[in-house]
């Protein structure tokens, strides 16, 4: 499969023929940030509210509209998303876990989740911490479909 077709135009794959089945992704990244901004976070008193439930809900409805987002993503029912974060010493840890039955894979939701998230977070904490980062997005692994099971070598 591919996403040009016979003229090297883009084009979006046709996925009926393939089988449906339970999918999952899991994606993570961190947003990296300064000691003042992580006591803030710690303590609840980031000026803004609640930063990291609104990362949180980002994430999942940055999940939900992937197909808007990326040009040939299909659309396809999501039926969990599970967005976490962890405040670190050195930032705050992301995690996005997508789950659907279906032709095609979620790691496209997974990776969205986890970016809005982060965005969501550094537009949150930004007057603490102007030099916010954003780093480290990755699939952590996949499951379903043909090729089954996939986890980033050096994983679990």
């Amino acid at each position: 499969m591919t996403h040009i077709d016979e003229s090297g135009a883009a084009r979006m794959v046709d996925v009926s023929e393939k089988e449906i089945s339970a999918r999952t992704a899991v994606a993570t990244g961190r947003v990296l940030l300064s000691p003042e901004a992580v006591a803030v976070l710690r303590s609840g008193e980031v000026p803004k509210g609640d930063a990291l439930g609104v990362a949180r809900i980002a994430g999942i409805m940055g999940a939900k509209r992937t197909p808007d987002l990326v040009p040939l993503c299909h659309p396809i029912a999501l039926h969990g998303v599970k967005v976490e974060l962890s405040v670190a010493d050195d930032g705050v840890d992301i995690s996005a876990r997508v789950r659907t039955a279906d032709r095609t894979g979620v790691e496209m939701e997974a990776l969205t989740a986890v970016t809005v998230a982060a965005l969501a977070l550094v537009d949150m904490i930004k007057a603490v911490d102007p030099a916010a980062v954003i780093t480290g997005v990755r699939v952590e692994e996949k499951t379903g479909g043909k090729t089954g099971r996939w986890a980033r070598p050096g994983g679990e």
